[in-house]
């Protein structure tokens, strides 16, 4: 064989790899699939002829390496009159935290519910009947842990929440710890894995070891069930 022949078969060989390669991470990136509303509920009542509500992805994917995550944030007005000034809220829990939300910004670290790590604030001066509006959200998800994600509607001043979705988890009940990366799905409670692939409970401090079972699902019960702390929070104040 000419040494030009095996100089074009390599160069081949070397193009179709590289294509493999482009394809493979396309496709690992595109993992989100259809929104849903799962784990969302309406709070105070909306103006007449608006309905607020919010779509996170089905399934995420978090790199096992970096713990690095991204996902989009939906909010809709599927009524009939225009919103007018609202703001929608990103707010991370236990093991995910939300680093950036894109046009938003950061929430104060006391204006944080107890229980939450990170959140980001989004204001919207107003949302057409019938549209909706997406943010790009980075995050880390600590797959040793569990981990939930809240999106609130509220008014642009934060006084009445109108919708809010969440905490809902993102997990997965099949810990992929050799993958590349490990896909979540919404409304599933994640069942962390420690190194080797041995699951084990969630780590907090040393204090953490020394709970029950029993003390650290109630505490996670506890959170969940605090699910509308805004709302309280700011008619209280």
């Amino acid at each position: 064989m000419s040494s030009r022949r095996m100089t074009t078969i390599a160069g081949s060989l070397v193009t179709a790899s590289f294509s493999a390669v482009l394809i493979f991470s396309t496709a690992a990136g595109a993992d989100e699939g259809p929104g849903s509303s799962k784990g969302g509920k309406a709070v105070d009542e909306a103006p007449a002829g608006v309905k607020l509500t919010t779509l996170l992805p089905e399934q995420i994917s978090v790199d096992n390496s970096s713990e690095k995550t991204d996902l989009t944030a939906t909010v809709k007005n599927e009524g009939t009159k225009d919103s007018g000034k609202i703001r929608l809220l990103v707010v991370g829990f236990d093991g995910l935290t939300v680093n950036s939300v894109q046009g938003c910004s950061s929430i104060a670290e006391s204006d944080l519910p107890e229980g939450s790590n990170s959140g980001f604030a989004c204001p919207i001066d107003n949302l057409a009947a019938g549209k909706s509006k997406s943010y790009a959200v980075d995050a880390t998800f600590d797959l040793g842990k569990t981990g939930k994600i809240c999106l609130p509607v509220q008014t642009g001043d934060g006084k009445k929440t109108f919708w809010q979705q969440g905490p809902v988890p993102f997990g997965t009940t099949n810990p992929s710890p050799n993958a590349p990366a490990t896909p979540l799905l919404l409304g599933t409670d994640n069942q962390p894995v420690g190194p080797g692939g041995d699951k084990e409970l969630p780590q907090t401090g040393p204090a953490r070891d020394l709970l029950p079972l029993g003390a650290g699902g109630a505490a996670l019960l506890t959170a969940g069930a605090a699910g509308m702390w805004w709302s309280t929070r700011r008619r209280e104040a």
